[in-house]
């Protein structure tokens, strides 16, 4: 009998005999097989038993039947509880199933919603987003007619004063005519006194579109009359006799007075011309020594000076009979100082020398600072015969003792030491304002960072556009612009609406001569008007930045209105708030505003980016603007335009034969007809065209003038014919290596971005000396291929870049290699630390343009280039440069800041840790403009550690951190952090400055925006009120700079006119030099020559001539200026008697008279005397503008104001009440001055006892000012605010503003 497992083999199936189901064998059951293994081995251990049967060997196996039995059962009892348990697990996971398809339909579900949900608030974010854009649309087309809304009631206004003006212009001349006994005959006339004309006088009327308080006569205590009287502007061309700047008598005048005068001649240092300090060295053989070492040794450090100040340095020095006559002359005139280095023992001297040290020396020994360099030989004292002279000539010359002498006999280096000194000194002291301290130079900039506003600007820009405009003018084109000039004053004069005015022409037709000769024009005959000009260069050029230029006008403009706080730095906001800030502006203008913007076409993405000019403009702004006819926009082809001409045959023979008169040279009349018949197309009969062909067939490079006629008329266009000329000149030029020079000289300024200055050429091309590039340039400048403003090299016009690029560009080395020698220089300079503006402006640009944005990234990481970008509102370009870098705000952020502690591990000196704290300002001041504050303060606070400690707690740097901080905090609407600092930054300035500094107006104005903020308007109202003070005497003190210079040589030119016989304009003239005797202060002087006026007037005219009650009035007002009230009341009454009986009874000048009248009884307390004048004021302006018009309301305010002081309240009552209807009609019921007649109101209610009236007038009056809009320097008055003579009644209730 064997085992189960050796009957069964594996896979086949074991019938369960306990009725379970069928199981299949395993390969090892382990109950059974073991046993099987242990019976055959006892059968072979034991020994065979021969002869026993089959029975007695299976009883071995039974007996384990009761352990099979035992197992089997175990196993069965082991299958059926592990069957159960799978049975159990099927049970769950079947359930689990069902679960699990339950939860995956909820999730379906689910989804399902999610995806709904996700639909719709996509659909709403979109409506929301179309909601948003629709909102934006109709605020922006509701703001626009606002605008139209408001210039056409203007527009309506300024009509009805045209009539109701020139109404009495005709009653005044009609009156003036029957006065004289021309008897003058209507078919309708009658003895009614509708048909009764008044007197009035001939030559008194005003300018009436470029108002403002000196050139006409404002009525009683308001300015509002100057701006609702006056219709549209007056020119040169006009008929009208324009009372100019310097007619009357007032204080107020000063800035404006100065002003017109810096329009004509903008203030620029004389010491520097061009923004270089040029000093010319006159040599001879014997001092070469000196001057070498000079140049070598110790030019470096004047010109390491004149750059930490923004300038360039250049030594100006011609070797013995080089240079031409007219090149040293020019070049003498440029220069800012000269040296004469002499050694007297010289037998004889060169002509070239001689004639330099004459020129000098002799004849203008007071136009600079001069220094004489005498190299005295050891032993030897005797001094030759011709130097002997020339000293001799010199000593007699100077006559004031200017000359500083050097006088030295050892060393050529000792002797250039002491010629170093002795010229950093005249450096220091005369050309550049400066102490002989070794800080100042960073006190300076210092200063210049607390003086400076928040606004940033780049001052070399400004001083370019200016030097654009000087060059411009002095241009010897004459051309006849006369029709064109007119034709602009008609569309200018036109009524508003007016769209911008296109002057239009082909490629040099004369456009921005004719621009710069009408601002001219203007500048003269309207000095009230402010004029914006902004002449753009190259495309590529920063003029053309279309950032800079909107920034550039709009703080021009906010500097008219004394401050320039609350200007964006966000080149996008910039574009978008300049319409605004230009209405703004403009309603509190009492004069004209005209923007002129040259070659617009030629800024970039014009279209887009002044899209400002499609919207209507307010109705006291012109703009002008001058385009290319082939690339004008198509929009602004339907604006008004001057379409310039070609020349005429006439013009065009005008303009050769002046520069062939000049030359003294004459064309035969075979070359006039060549000349007149090639000038015909459009293209050859240009002015630029001509005057180059004129200068080609005069200049002297031309060797044949009939061969050069020849080449020119192969010339069919302006750029072909530049490059004959560039042609001309390098074939003029000696040696090759001259005309190498002169190659790269143009293709480098080609290849840069805002030019290259004379110093940076000579340092680019070592082996250029100064007399070829002085004689390089000369020829350059004559043929208009080149031109310097603000130091720099330039292309004078946009073809002769273009010439150079196809004459000298495309041939070998293009312009790549070119800037790749400009980045190597500007990289060297900025590992050396030279870090000028230079560097800054050329070096990321070019590396943008390379497309190495590794180099790029590294320059921008220099914290100097940065603060210089920075520092000059160069804003937009930055952030330009870090976007071709690909770096995001934070990111930018984060490396300016590793690199300002990387940079602060080596600093350690006094000096360095200024610098160091300066730079931490300038990137706090950056984020805070990126709108990242948060990383914004850590670097402030920074700086403001670093300056508590390096320099002093009370330093005014120190109070410059403080109010940078103080503005994050403001962001923050944390007032009570910022309101802190703000008063701890005015005490520290108060204590550096003194109370009346423009450090201290600027911490003023942010208290007071700060106050108002927190609605406590009087502190704000009293803050204001004193910022504007200080500001205005800063101005005065402004004018003491350079506007008493402006104003004395204005005198010394009206004092020549004044030798002649009597006459009216001889005493018109006298009148003039007393006010700006009296704008100088010297009120002797100003009475003496407005008595002479007087005088000579009532001679000439006869005492009771409008003249002279002009006169009196301005001698009145000197003596008020004295305190001399009771000779000034005598006076003031001779001139209103005068006026009565010569003028109409609206005239504005006899309101002028009743205002100051009126004034003074007042302030000498003869209210019953002046009460009459109020009511006379009161009944004028009712005949002038009609009982509705807010300068009515004006006058009633005024009447009740005095009737108040009388005591008469229940008559000033209705006249208050009056005048708030008046305002409420006519401006609005939330205008300024509604809220202040409210207030005057609620002050008188007060004090008849009706306090819930008075309290409800007090609330409306709160809430309008609340509303009111405010500017950093004070209020935003509108169009029609004007100044009220108010009361004040005292009581703990009601605190009163008195408004004057």
């Amino acid at each position: 009998m064997g085992t189960a497992s050796s009957l069964v083999s594996p896979g086949d199936v074991i019938e369960d005999g306990y009725g379970g189901e069928g199981g299949e064998a395993c390969e090892i059951p382990v109950e059974v097989k073991p046993k099987a293994r242990l019976l055959r081995s006892s059968f072979r251990r034991g020994p065979r038993v021969i002869g026993a049967s089959f029975k007695s060997t299976g009883s071995v196996d039974l007996e384990y039947t009761a352990e099979y039995e035992r197992l089997r059962k175990d196993y069965e009892i082991f299958r059926v509880s592990k069957n159960n348990e799978i049975a159990s697990m099927q049970k769950k996971e079947a359930k689990l199933d069902e679960e699990n398809k339950r939860l995956r339909a909820e999730l379906q579900a689910l989804q399902k919603t999610y995806q709904k949900n996700l639909r719709e608030k996509e659909s709403a974010l979109e409506a929301k987003y179309q909601a948003m854009e629709r909102a934006s649309t109709f605020e922006h087309d509701r703001d626009k007619v606002k605008r139209q809304f408001k210039i056409f009631r203007e527009t309506k206004e300024k009509e009805i004063q045209d009539l109701l003006r020139a109404k009495r212009d005709l009653e005044s001349k009609l009156q003036q005519l029957q006065a004289q006994g021309v008897q003058v005959y209507d078919p309708e006339d009658s003895d009614s006194e509708e048909n009764q004309t008044t007197v009035t006088a001939v030559g008194m009327q005003c300018e009436y579109w470029s108002g403002g308080v000196l050139g006409s006569e404002p009525s009683v205590g308001s300015m509002m009359q100057l701006q609702q009287s006056y219709r549209g502007p007056e020119f040169a061309h006009s008929l009208m006799d324009v009372e100019g700047p310097f007619a009357n008598v007032s204080r107020d005048d000063w800035d404006a007075a100065v002003a017109s005068l810096l329009q004509v001649s903008p203030h620029i240092s004389k010491g520097l011309w061009s923004n270089t300090l040029r000093c010319y060295l006159i040599h001879t053989k014997d001092t070469r020594e000196e001057l070498h070492h000079f140049i070598e040794m110790y030019s470096p450090r004047l010109q390491s000076l004149c750059e930490r100040l923004g300038h360039f340095y250049l030594n100006v020095y011609f070797t013995e009979n080089t240079g031409s006559a007219a090149e040293r002359l020019q070049e003498m005139e440029r220069s800012s100082m000269c040296v004469f280095l002499l050694k007297p023992s010289v037998s004889s001297l060169s002509s070239s020398v001689v004639e330099d040290a004459v020129e000098a020396f002799v004849k203008n020994p007071d136009s600079r600072p001069l220094l004489l360099y005498l190299r005295k030989a050891e032993g030897i004292s005797s001094i030759s015969g011709t130097t002997r002279e020339l000293l001799e000539r010199i000593n007699n010359a100077d006559k004031n003792a200017k000359i500083k002498v050097v006088e030295h006999s050892g060393s050529a280096e000792e002797g250039a030491s002491l010629m170093f000194h002795q010229l950093e000194k005249i450096m220091k002291q005369e050309l550049l304002d400066l102490k002989l301290v070794d800080d100042r130079v960073e006190l300076l900039e210092d200063q210049v960072d607390v003086d400076t506003s928040d606004v940033l600007w780049d001052e070399h820009d400004e001083q370019e556009q200016i030097e654009t405009f000087q060059t411009i003018c002095s241009s010897t084109t004459h051309l006849n612009f006369d029709k064109y000039l007119t034709r602009l004053n008609d569309l200018v004069a036109a009524p508003p609406p007016t769209p911008p005015l296109l002057v239009s022409g082909g490629p040099g037709s004369g456009k921005s001569v004719l621009l710069a000769k009408w601002i001219q024009l203007q500048q003269r005959h309207s000095p009230n008007t402010i004029i914006l000009y902004h002449f753009v260069g190259r495309q590529s050029s920063t003029s053309a930045e279309p950032v800079l230029i909107i920034k550039r006008l709009t703080v021009k403009l906010l500097q008219h209105f004394w401050s320039i706080s609350g200007l964006t730095m966000d080149p996008c906001k910039v574009l978008e708030e300049f319409p605004r800030w230009l209405e703004r502006l403009s309603a509190r203008r009492h004069g004209n505003i005209i923007i002129i913007i040259d070659s617009v076409d030629q800024i970039q993405n014009a279209e887009r980016n002044m899209k400002w000019l499609i919207d209507p403009l307010p109705a006291n702004v012109r703009v002008l603007v001058s385009v290319n006819v082939e690339t004008c926009p198509q929009a602004w082809r339907l604006w008004p335009t001057v379409h310039l001409d070609p020349l005429t045959s006439k013009e065009m023979k005008s303009m050769i034969t002046m520069h062939c008169m000049i030359a003294e040279i004459k064309l035969s009349k075979e070359q006039e007809r060549k000349v007149e018949r090639h000038c015909r197309s459009a293209s050859t009969c240009n002015a630029l065209y001509i005057s180059l062909l004129a200068r080609l067939l005069t200049s002297e490079i031309t060797s044949s003038l009939e061969e050069t006629l020849l080449q020119c008329v192969m010339c069919h266009d302006t750029v072909t014919l530049f490059q004959l000329s560039l042609r001309m000149m390098m074939t003029s030029l000696r040696t090759d290596e001259e005309r190498q020079m002169a190659k790269q000289l143009l293709c480098l300024l080609y290849a840069s971005h805002n030019g290259i200055s004379e110093s940076e050429l000579l340092e680019l091309l070592p082996e250029l000396a100064f007399p070829t590039l002085s004689s390089l340039l000369f020829q350059l400048e004559y043929l208009l291929i080149l031109t310097l403003r603000c130091g720099i090299i330039h292309f004078r016009h946009l073809q002769a870049s273009e010439a150079v690029r196809l004459e000298l560009m495309d041939r070998g080395l293009t312009v790549t290699t070119y800037r790749e020698r400009l980045i190597h220089h500007f990289s060297k300079q900025l590992s050396q630390h030279r870090v000028t503006w230079r560097v800054a402006d050329e070096l990321p640009w070019l590396l943008q343009q390379q497309e190495d944005t590794t180099k790029l990234h590294l320059s921008l990481l220099n914290l100097f280039v940065f603060q210089n970008l920075y520092k000059r509102g160069h804003f937009s370009e930055l952030l330009n440069y870090w976007q071709c870098v690909g770096k995001d705000k934070v990111s930018m952020a984060m490396e300016y800041f590793e690199s300002l502690k990387h940079y602060e591990q080596s600093c350690e000196t006094e000096e360095s840790m200024r610098r160091l704290a300066n730079l931490y300002e300038t990137l706090g001041c950056f984020l805070k403009d990126l709108g990242l504050l948060t990383q914004a303060v850590a670097p402030l606070q920074r700086s403001l550690e670093i300056r508590e400690t390096a320099l002093d707690p009370d330093h005014p740097s120190v109070a410059q951190s403080l109010h940078q901080l103080a503005g994050i905090y403001v962001l923050w609407r944390k007032f009570g952090n910022a309101e802190q600092l703000y008063k701890q930054a005015l005490e520290i300035s108060e204590s550096a400055y003194g109370p009346e500094h423009g450090s201290i107006a600027r911490e003023l104005d942010c208290l007071a925006l700060l106050y108002q903020k927190k609605n406590r308007y009087e502190q704000a109202d009293k803050l204001r009120k004193r910022s504007v003070r200080i500001r205005q005497k800063m101005a005065h003190k402004k004018g003491h700079m350079y506007g008493f210079t402006l104003l004395h040589q204005r005198t010394l030119q009206l004092e020549e006119l004044t030798l002649g016989e009597d006459s009216a304009d001889c005493a018109k003239t006298l009148n003039e030099l007393g006010v700006l005797y009296y704008l100088q202060n010297n009120l002797d002087t100003a009475k003496m020559f407005l008595i002479r006026s007087l005088e000579m007037r009532q001679r000439v005219l006869g005492p009771e001539h409008p003249d002279c009650a002009q006169s009196l009035n301005n001698l009145a007002a000197l003596h008020c200026e004295c305190h001399e009230y009771e000779s000034a009341e005598e006076l003031y009454e001779q001139a209103l008697d005068i006026r009565k009986r010569a003028l109409a009874p609206d005239h504005p000048s006899l309101a002028y008279t009743i205002k100051h009248l009126a004034m003074l009884y007042k302030r000498r307390g003869k209210l019953e005397k002046a009460a009459p004048l109020y009511e006379l004021a009161l009944e004028i302006r009712e005949k002038s503008f009609g009982l509705n018009h807010p300068s009515v309301a004006t006058a009633l305010v005024n009447l009740a104001v005095l009737y108040c002081q009388l005591k008469k309240h229940n008559e000033a009552l209705p006249l208050y009440e009056q005048a708030l209807k008046v305002y409420e009609d006519s401006l609005g019921p939330s205008h300024p001055r509604v809220g202040e007649t409210l207030k005057n109101l609620a002050v008188l209610r007060y004090e008849k006892g009706d306090f819930e009236k008075a309290a409800e007038l007090y609330k409306r009056a709160m809430e309008i000012k609340d509303a009111e809009p405010s500017l950093a320097c004070g209020k935003a008055a509108s169009v029609h605010s004007s100044y009220v003579d108010t009361f004040s009644h005292r009581h703990p209730g009601f605190h009163h503003h008195t408004s004057k």
